[in-house]
């Protein structure tokens, strides 16, 4: 199954939290998405691996996945090393996406920042002849995505490129609001946490609704990259 973005990501809902609008806004252009949670979430302090499994899904049908799987990583200690390079790179190797969005190249959970170094080391192996892989029993073909891009998470960062989510934010915010165990809830006895504090969401939407304000639009998603931009005409930036 060929995708044509495929998000791989830390924790079940840092896509929603980030970027859900950006892949919406794609798949409702035509475009194959997918999600590739790297871990369970099994150590968040708030609810648990099963309900966080069943809030993932409920997320992924909102923004109309195409696929999204779990690589079933040891959340808070896995490790940019050999073996999760290469399982990494097995799954970039049978979607085929011509574009990745990573973690944020650093936030405040090391598990983000570790994720997109992951993913990013990744890409490079995948796209390597001399490093053989196998899905399902058959030799896979090298391959390497044309574009990786890099959300903002918890620590603020200057974005390279916004993306108008104007027309998807309802969805976009019930994506959020999917994973309902996590986020604030004055009847909970769960322990508060930071995306569970009152203002969490208040951030999310201040952060969209700034962004939309600078291109121009009322809602956008920003990400930062580690190449050229680069457009054949000028007016593909209008």
């Amino acid at each position: 199954m060929k995708l044509d973005i495929l998000a791989i990501v830390a924790h079940p809902d840092d896509v929603e939290l980030s970027f859900g609008g950006t892949l919406l806004t794609h798949q409702k252009q035509g475009y194959k998405t997918g999600i590739l949670d790297l871990t369970k979430g099994e150590l968040g302090t708030r609810g648990t691996p099963e309900i966080r499994a069943q809030e993932a899904k409920d997320a992924g049908e909102i923004l109309k996945l195409t696929v999204r799987e779990n690589l079933g990583l040891a959340d808070g200690f896995f490790e940019n090393n050999k073996g999760n390079q290469i399982a990494v790179a097995q799954q970039i190797r049978r979607f085929k996406p011509q574009i990745v969005i990573a973690n944020s190249i650093y936030d405040r959970h090391p598990d983000h920042t570790r994720g997109a170094q992951l993913v990013e080391t990744a890409c490079f192996i995948a796209g390597l002849k001399a490093v053989e892989t196998e899905w399902e029993g058959v030799k896979q073909d090298f391959f390497r995505p044309e574009k990786l891009y890099f959300s903002i998470q918890s620590t603020a960062h200057e974005p390279d490129l916004l993306v108008d989510v104007s027309d998807v934010i309802e969805e976009r915010r019930a994506a959020i609001n999917a994973f309902k165990s996590q986020f604030y809830d004055p009847n909970s006895d769960e322990p508060e946490t930071f995306i569970s504090s009152k203002g969490f969401m208040t951030m999310l939407e201040s952060r969209a609704r700034e962004w939309g304000q600078r291109i121009g639009v009322e809602y956008a998603e920003g990400f930062k990259v580690k190449h050229s931009i680069g457009v054949k005409s000028l007016f593909d930036l209008i």
